[in-house]
């Protein structure tokens, strides 16, 4: 692996524009934007191909199956009403065996296999197919199906409510879905307000009661296992698939976005645009891949993040284990190892709330171990830090290989994205764990805006722009943002190869300046910042950027990144109004991380009390805010941005209550107007 941080040279060059805007490209492509990994490459089904042809009987994908399911019963605090009950429930762990592979060669064999029995049901080019399961190998094998056959796929998070998956199957008029028997009460309950559905295709062993319901919602319904989709297919000739290749420009994927501020939107993504994401990646962090490194998949298909990665190290020919993340450690399953342990991979993608997790959860079992392992840590961690050769590879050895055991023992290299991570927790994994990167994109760009490699590891920057896209910087005056400061900050717009050219069937939004402008531009949202070395930093949200009564303006959603990274914050809302002098938040406490807290610092307080009586204390809340606000003055956050008041909860935000979505992202609106009672009280008494 190289290390040099000259190898990109600039990081980031200005091109030449037609309209003298400073256009900025990756140096090391600054003459092209790329559309392929490789020539050849140009639509999905070629990645297969080629690494069917390149990579062979090396194991690509592997997975584990339930061996046993062992419940369990234990007591569980609960909020209701806003008071905490005790209730018993029954807890499922489940018994895995250990991971069986298919090769190149057989994950070729099943699609095509798949791809032909789809077209003897019937399934057409200008079909949608919808898959609405959990991530695994199958989900993968089914949608490699459709696009070699060129039918697009629409995506749906298996933690959709009913109205979500009503809304992802109807809006594209899907014709068929494939899920998972674990979904199927969920599907039983939908698919009867889903009148073009006539195809279900599912893996696992349904209930026989909802298997009838579902094939008896209409008279043409057909429902088929996965196997035997297979074996329709394989008696199907392989040379009906030539005349359904699809063209480059033909769709692919249409991927629901997490919808926080109103229906999912569909986001189109063509064979060209997914394939060039490939390449960007590739191109940029190819050669840090090696052939024996493992990446565990865990993390939701249904986003594009997880989707081009996979696909990405497919092409690389790079083994890819499935897991689940309840699956995950060796604490939530029984008679075996977790996934981690099991898999022992070198690589891994994940999102700021994974990393926040891990982060908190190394913290307490430091704390749990009493005052010389923690001093020992703290010890280990300041070493570490200070980079000194010989004492960085002692604490590494002694300190941090039971940290690094937790994750298998081998990881190298991992990615944080889908939203910003703090410094606090990217540098903290960084010494204490892994070389963490932080990459930034949306799903219309597939996933892909920019990237931090290796290189150039730092903190605070989301990296180089993607080879296959080019970003320049729009000024936003009203907040300070213009291009001509020093360094150069606006919003970023992004445009190229990867970039979607609009979302399905919503015309409002295609033709709306204000998201993709007339000279090609789409527009992001999000302000940015070059720094002197080429790469991008994010700065700001310019939908979440909130005028205080003093008349500055603060960023909601960097400021939750901040305070985000305190201990004992497990999930936080920061809201403002714009008669407010501060902003205020609504947290949920780390339960574990507050107890000890609590016990270190709050004489008179009693640290076992249920937490729903912790977080109405005003003791307590006090001691979060001064937390809270320790940190971010500790990351330089000006007095306006610091927290004037806290309001605790010990009720999770989940989909179901609808204070997140599918995609675990706030519902701010949502969030506020359920503790509407609560910050009017605050403001009231300013």
């Amino acid at each position: 692996m190289t290390s040099q941080r000259n190898y990109f040279g600039k990081g980031s060059v200005v091109i030449p524009s037609d309209d003298g805007q400073e256009v900025r490209r990756v140096a090391i492509t600054a003459d092209r934007l790329i559309t392929q990994p490789f020539e050849g490459i140009d639509v999905i089904p070629d990645v297969i191909a080629y690494a069917a042809r390149t990579h062979g009987t090396r194991e690509a994908v592997g997975w584990r199956s339930i061996v046993s399911i062992h419940e369990e019963a234990k007591e569980v605090k609960k909020v209701v009403g806003g008071k905490e009950i005790t209730e018993k429930k029954n807890w499922k762990y489940f018994e895995l065996s250990d991971y069986q592979y298919l090769s190149f060669v057989e994950v070729r064999e099943r699609v095509t296999e798949l791809a032909r029995g789809l077209l003897h049901y019937g399934i057409r080019k200008d079909d949608v197919f919808n898959i609405y399961a959990q991530t695994s190998a199958n989900w993968q094998l089914m949608s490699h199906a459709c696009t070699t056959i060129a039918t697009p796929v629409a995506t749906a998070y298996d933690t959709l409510g009913e109205n979500g998956l009503t809304h992802s199957l109807n809006e594209p008029d899907c014709v068929g879905v494939y899920t998972n028997a674990d979904l199927f009460p969920m599907l039983a309950r939908v698919v009867k307000n889903t009148p073009s559905v006539r195809l279900v295709v599912y893996d696992g062993e349904p209930d026989a009661s909802l298997l009838d319901s579902i094939r008896n919602a209409r008279e043409n319904m057909v429902v088929v296992s996965m196997d035997d989709l297979r074996e329709v297919g394989k008696s199907q000739p392989a040379a009906i698939l030539e005349s359904r290749k699809p063209a480059k420009d033909d769709v692919a994927l249409i991927m629901y976005t997490s919808g926080t501020t109103g229906a999912p939107k569909g986001v189109v993504l063509t064979h060209a645009n997914v394939v060039s994401a490939i390449g960007g990646v590739l191109h940029l962090l190819g050669h840090h891949l090696r052939p024996d490194d493992s990446f565990l998949a865990y993390l939701p298909l249904a986003h594009i993040l997880e989707y081009v990665v996979e696909v990405t190290l497919f092409t690389a020919g790079m083994k890819t284990g499935y897991g689940r993340v309840k699956t995950l450690t060796d604490a939530s399953v029984r008679k075996c190892k977790g996934d981690l342990s099991t898999f022992r991979p070198t690589i891994m993608v994940g999102v700021p709330a994974v990393w926040e997790a891990i982060q908190k959860g190394i913290i307490a079992k430091v704390n749990a171990g009493g005052v010389v392992k923690k001093t020992l840590f703290n010890l280990g961690y300041a070493l570490k830090k200070s980079r000194i050769p010989i004492l960085s590879q002692v604490a590494d050895s002694v300190v941090f290989s039971s940290v690094r055991a937790a994750t298998g023992g081998r990881l190298r290299l991992a990615l944080s994205g889908g939203a910003a991570l703090s410094k606090e927790t990217q540098e903290f994994l960084c010494v204490a764990l892994v070389t963490l990167l932080q990459g930034y994109g949306m799903t219309e760009s597939c996933a892909m805006c920019a990237i931090l490699p290796p290189e150039l590891q730092q903190y605070g920057s989301v990296g180089l722009p993607s080879p296959s896209i080019e970003v320049k910087l729009r000024d936003v005056p009203e907040a300070g943002y213009m291009s001509t400061n020093n360094p150069p900050q606006g919003e970023v717009c992004i445009r190229g190869p990867a970039v979607t050219k609009g979302y399905y069937k919503r015309p409002d939004l295609n033709e709306d300046e204000n998201i993709f402008t007339k000279d090609g531009w789409l527009r992001t949202g999000d302000v940015g910042q070059w720094n002197p070395d080429g790469t991008l930093s994010l700065i700001d949200r310019i939908k979440n950027l909130v005028k205080l009564q003093g008349g500055e303006y603060i960023a909601l959603e960097q400021l939750e990144t901040v305070y985000r990274s305190c201990n004992i914050v497990s999930n936080i809302c920061v809201h403002a109004s714009p008669e407010a002098k501060q902003p205020i938040a609504i947290i949920i406490p780390h339960e574990q991380n507050l107890r000890h807290t609590l016990e270190s610092q709050l004489n008179g307080i009693d640290a076992t009390a249920p937490l729903s009586d912790l977080c109405h204390n005003k003791a307590v809340q006090e001691l979060v805010l001064k937390e809270c606000n320790a940190v971010g003055k500790k990351n330089g956050l000006k007095s306006m941005e610091t927290l004037e008041a806290v309001i605790l909860t010990a009720e999770e935000w989940t989909p179901e209550n609808g204070l997140v979505t599918a995609a675990q992202k706030l519902q701010r609106t949502k969030v506020a107007k359920h503790f509407e009672k609560e910050i009017k009280e605050i403001y009231r008494n300013q």
